[in-house]
């Protein structure tokens, strides 16, 4: 079996779970080499971030079917965290700083 590669985002790169979901459908594929680096990691991470399996296998499905439909970025997704190369947004760390005070 071999690895196809395909284009990661800025910060992530693509694990093996989303890479396979979407090298195996063609027009996912295609729709995701036509994001920008940028609107490929917020997918990443969005697949990522989640902490049980059952809802990461349910972000990828639905990361190939919205892909499909010409979404170009999660719905409702604050944006990838991990990026060091700027600071967190004041729109984001407000979201953060609601999220840290509900727990």
């Amino acid at each position: 079996m071999t690895k196809k590669d395909i284009s990661g985002g800025v910060v992530h790169k693509a694990p093996a779970d989303l890479r396979g979901a979407l090298t195996s459908d063609q027009k996912a594929l295609v729709a995701w080499e036509d994001l920008t680096p940028l609107a490929r990691n917020e997918w990443i991470c969005w697949v990522t971030f989640v902490k049980k399996p059952e809802t990461r296998r349910e972000h990828v499905q639905r990361t190939v079917k919205e892909l499909k439909e010409g979404m170009r970025r999660p719905c409702c997704w604050i944006g990838c965290i991990h990026r060091t190369d700027k600071p967190i947004s004041p729109s984001v760390q407000h979201v953060l700083n609601k999220r840290s005070k509900s727990k």
